[in-house]
């Protein structure tokens, strides 16, 4: 028995186990005094895990196409977003309290530039 069993198996062992299962099947006379070892009991977890793995790789394929459509709805929200807000400046101005609710600094919130003085020239 492995030591932490919670850890997936390497490829390379499982498809060592793979090999030893398929020689297992064409031994002659294989009587094992453990039932647990017999050819139908390790057909059936074999069986078992061939299901387990393919329905793990149409999960992750079912995941993937959730993320994707959730991605595009984000998207699609943001960019509606952005072009209301765009609508609202538009409709009614750069200094609104409308453009303002949607999270935009009014125009006049932003500090005006100090203007540099030129420097005298000395002579």
């Amino acid at each position: 028995m492995a030591k932490d069993q919670t850890k997936r198996i390497s490829s390379k062992d499982l498809n060592h186990d793979i090999s030893s299962n398929d020689a297992l099947k064409s031994i002659d006379g294989y009587s094992p005094i453990n039932a647990q070892c017999s050819v139908a009991n390790v057909k059936s977890l074999y069986d078992s895990m061939v299901t387990a793995r393919a329905n793990e790789t149409q999960a992750e394929a079912a995941l993937s196409t959730a993320r994707d459509k959730a991605l595009n709805a984000e998207w699609s929200f943001h960019n509606i977003i952005l072009a209301s807000k765009d609508q609202v400046k538009a409709q009614f101005g750069k200094d609104s309290n409308e453009l303002h609710s949607m999270g935009i600094k009014k125009s006049s919130e932003y500090k005006k530039r100090a203007s540099k003085k030129k420097a005298s020239a000395v002579r």
